[in-house]
């Protein structure tokens, strides 16, 4: 930003985070572009049996994070600069929230299982 940005007649201007690097709606049609593009491949290696078999997965997981690296560069405008702190600490709350839940689910459903009655003990108090 310019001296004449930040001061109007020596007073002190408010901007808003992200303003200085706007691209107008161009820069959404670029993410809509890349992020359609990330879409399309990901069906077509889903669906074609020109990838070997066993690397889908994987194939699919790099694409899902390319995915995510363009929604949260090209329409939630996370960058790296100064004026993002807040919201990067943000997202980065939101994961670890996200990662707790899951952890969480996962060990309960796990010990549930482990500690449920074998099936033939039930089916037994069934007859």
């Amino acid at each position: 930003m310019s001296q004449s940005d930040t001061e109007k007649d020596g007073l002190a201007v408010d901007s808003v985070p992200g303003e200085e690097e706007s691209e107008g709606v161009g820069g959404y049609f670029v993410g809509l572009a890349l992020a359609t593009l990330l879409t399309a491949v990901s069906f077509f290696v889903a669906g074609t049996s020109l990838v070997w078999g066993p690397s889908i997965p994987v194939a699919l997981s790099v694409l899902a994070i390319a995915q995510m690296g363009v929604h949260l560069v090209f329409f939630l405008h996370i960058t790296t600069g100064p004026d993002n702190t807040n919201n990067v600490m943000a997202l980065a709350f939101g994961v670890l929230i996200v990662f707790l839940v899951i952890a969480g689910s996962l060990w309960i459903m796990a010990n549930l299982n482990h500690n449920m009655m074998p099936m033939d003990h039930i089916m037994q108090m069934q007859r």
